[in-house]
């Protein structure tokens, strides 16, 4: 069975009998709506987008909720339109991985045109200008990760393509996010029409970022006449041009080759992943889990979708803020980062198998509920016990999901002041609550001191996954050694100390010494790490 419009058409029937979900409308009516009155542009075509937005569109689709589908954009890597959208007439196969071991497949066909963002390429680059120009775009979508809304480098200078842009001005632009500034001057241009920015993306006040990024263009072209002098107001007109917080949960992990066998072994053909000339890993099918969150700023000057039937919710943005410090502070992103680190270390590759380790599920658990929780202001909408509830007794365990502590692991040095800084600084803030109360958390920072070594718990080496720090900070654990030799840790103070790594100076709340305790006690020799987890779990 192929994977194609055609091939729906044809084997109908085989896709029903295998099993899956296959789109229950009027398609080239849609197709034909959303080409001419165009409502939803999303840049980044990637896993997450597919697995989710795109699903909620088609099943709103599907109950005659929406008339027009989604158009979807990459400006990153160009192959992932070329090489797996466009082959497959812009459809995927969704496979939703349940906790009870079974897998609900859908074909997902509510993405109607997938455009390269390419400034050089004019057919594609006028499709996208005409798309901005039209009265009909409500929103335009984004999930390039975090880095892609970055104009400048750590010091805070100017990227050098983006300041190459600010200097060619709007008409070509090559940065990424230089051609979004462009297409919404083409907005601009368009008699000042309307649009929601929206990014999908997962890091804190993500609408922030993108309006910091298409800000900076708007006043370096206006301030040399590269653009009109309006182009900067309408920017910053929150009635014409809006950045809406937003927060998005769904595990979604590399294509994994047991999901590509179940789909090859319903008769479904090509479904072999490519790894583009950028190395990105794309594949014709997408899986994720069930679960799903997605809280948006309800701030959409020329209208929205009804994507509240969908299951998403829209709220203020002070909303939006408590659920996602909900999560990333407390409820998920903590728990996951402290499964990462000690998984590397114990040799575990799935974070469903950790679950089954009483001991790990135990850490996470006091993490979560003892110390985490007290901390968490309840945002209203969602309930935060409810969630961690479902965060370790359904998806974290979930024995289906392909998802590795090595890939959780990826930028640690980022993460853990915002995972585990935040906690540390609302017990200092707060009367009721008492910093000597945190047994666990400093327990994590010494399992990331003693995972930077890069040996595991039977001192074999391993290599730490990516992190733009990661040199500077293992040189902080150079020499030493798995020994129960008396290590001198003062060469530990100035790295407890950064702030940006951990949120807080940990030397100055007194924290440090506990680490540096723990530290020595996880790096004693062969079991130790094992050994350190049950004394205190």
């Amino acid at each position: 069975m192929k994977l194609t419009l055609d091939g729906i058409r044809q084997d109908h029937a085989k896709y029903k009998a295998a099993g899956y979900r296959l789109p229950d409308f009027d398609y080239e009516t849609v197709k034909q709506n959303t080409l001419v009155n165009p409502v939803w542009i999303h840049f980044g075509a990637g896993n997450i987008f597919k697995a989710f937005p795109a699903n909620v569109v088609q099943k709103l689709l599907n109950a005659g909720e929406m008339q027009t589908g989604l158009i979807s954009a990459e400006g990153y890597d160009y192959e992932i339109i070329e090489q797996s959208n466009r082959p497959h007439d812009n459809l995927t196969i969704l496979a939703t991985l349940k906790a009870d071991n079974t897998v609900e497949k859908t074909v997902i066909g509510s993405i109607m045109e997938s455009l390269i963002l390419d400034s050089k390429n004019t057919a594609e680059y006028s499709r996208l200008k005409d798309i901005f120009a039209n009265p009909s775009l409500q929103m335009a979508s984004f999930t390039i990760t975090e880095k892609g809304y970055a104009t400048t480098d750590t010091k805070g200078v100017t990227l050098p393509s983006i300041e190459a842009d600010f200097q060619k001005g709007p008409a070509q632009p090559d940065s990424y996010l230089g051609k979004i500034a462009s297409l919404l001057y083409t907005r601009y241009l368009a008699d000042r029409l309307p649009i929601a920015m929206v990014s999908m993306d997962n890091c804190s006040h993500n609408g922030d970022k993108l309006y910091a990024a298409v800000n900076a263009f708007a006043k370096a072209w206006c301030h040399v006449g590269l653009a009109d002098a309006g182009f900067e107001a309408y920017i910053n007109d929150t009635s014409k041009v809006s950045f809406p917080w937003s927060m998005i949960d769904k595990i979604t992990p590399r294509p994994d080759a047991k999901v590509e066998a179940i789909l090859a072994a319903d008769g479904i053909e090509d479904l072999e992943p490519v790894i583009t000339s950028k190395n990105t890993y794309i594949a014709p099918f997408v899986n994720a889990e069930q679960c799903e969150y997605l809280v948006i700023e309800d701030a959409f000057p020329g209208g929205r979708p009804p994507l509240e039937k969908g299951g998403i919710i829209f709220t203020a943005r002070e909303t939006v803020d408590m659920v996602e410090k909900m999560k990333v502070c407390t409820c998920l992103n903590p728990l996951h980062t402290t499964l990462a680190i000690f998984g590397c270390l114990l040799g575990d590759t799935l974070i469903a198998n950790e679950m089954q380790n009483p001991v790990l599920k135990k850490l996470i658990e006091t993490i979560g509920y003892k110390e985490g929780l007290p901390a968490v202001v309840n945002p209203g909408i969602l309930d935060p016990k409810e969630f961690l509830d479902t965060v370790i007794n359904v998806r974290f365990p979930n024995p289906f999901m392909p998802d590795s502590p090595q890939r959780i692991a990826t930028d640690t040095s980022q993460k853990l002041a915002i995972r585990f800084g935040e906690t540390i600084k609302t017990y200092q803030r707060r009367e009721d609550l008492n910093l000597s109360d945190l047994k666990l958390i400093p327990l994590v920072f010494a399992g990331w001191l003693r995972y930077l070594m890069g040996l595991d718990d039977e001192g074999n080496a391993f290599s730490p996954s990516p992190d733009p720090l990661l040199e500077t900070v293992r040189s902080y654990v150079e020499g030493y050694e798995l020994s129960d030799t008396p290590k001198n840790l003062n060469k530990l103070d100035k790295l407890l100390s950064n702030e940006q790594i951990f949120g807080v100076d940990l030397t100055a709340i007194g924290m440090a010494d506990q680490v540096k305790s723990y530290f020595a006690e996880l790096s004693t020799g062969k079991g130790a790490v094992k050994a350190t987890l049950e004394k205190y779990i």
